[in-house]
């Protein structure tokens, strides 16, 4: 064989080994996707991130929301708690100021220096409770209310209409906007027999 056939053999395996790799390699490289697909599916990700991003914007603010309502509730019910802390001191002391006013009933037909002590006692026991929000409800007059007072008997009264106060039994007491203890009075049921006074309540409402 000369040199030339040789060198035209070399020449047309090594034609035929390139060919073969060039077939290898565009068989084992894998199709590339297009640009379309590829921009579609970043965007079908950037949907689904900003519903999650809408998702946790709403839990936040909800649970924000829940914390604030649950600070101001406890605030409400500490301040209450502080305003009323001295409800059971008064409710103590009320007795007190009962057997006081009795004393007082009782000792004015005595000596005067004794009834001034004790009304100068009650007195200033009054003003002790007024300080802590304590006040007294007056009720010899007024229209009568079941909110503020508590009626132990209906008397019929020439003098007065249905459903006022003419006899105050116990003295009720308020602790700044909250009843501590109703008035114990009794109430008018106007005239026996009706007319000007007031319309007769029912012969049934005996007292009690």
């Amino acid at each position: 064989m000369t040199d030339a056939t040789k060198d035209d053999t070399l020449t047309n395996r090594e034609k035929t080994n390139g060919a073969d790799a060039e077939v290898g390699e565009s068989q084992a490289q894998p199709t590339a996707p297009s640009s379309g697909d590829e921009l579609e599916a970043l965007r079908a990700k950037v949907r689904e991130l900003e519903l999650e991003v809408e998702e946790a914007r709403k839990a936040y603010l909800y649970e924000r929301a829940e914390l604030e309502n649950f600070k101001k509730r406890v605030q409400r019910e500490q301040a209450e708690l502080l305003r009323y802390a001295t409800e059971p001191l008064v409710r103590d002391l009320l007795p007190v100021v009962d057997n006081l006013e009795r004393a007082l009933q009782h000792a004015k037909a005595g000596e005067e220096p004794i009834i001034q002590g004790v009304e100068l006692t009650l007195k200033m026991f009054l003003d002790v409770l007024q300080r802590h929000g304590v006040s007294r409800v007056e009720a010899i007059g007024e229209v009568f209310d079941p909110a503020l007072h508590e009626a132990v008997a209906h008397l019929a009264s020439e003098e007065h209409d249905a459903n006022r106060v003419i006899e105050q039994h116990q003295v009720g007491y308020m602790l700044h906007d909250r009843l501590v203890r109703p008035a114990l009075v009794s109430v008018s049921r106007g005239r026996a027999n009706g007319g000007a006074g007031g319309p007769a309540v029912a012969a049934s409402e005996d007292s009690d």
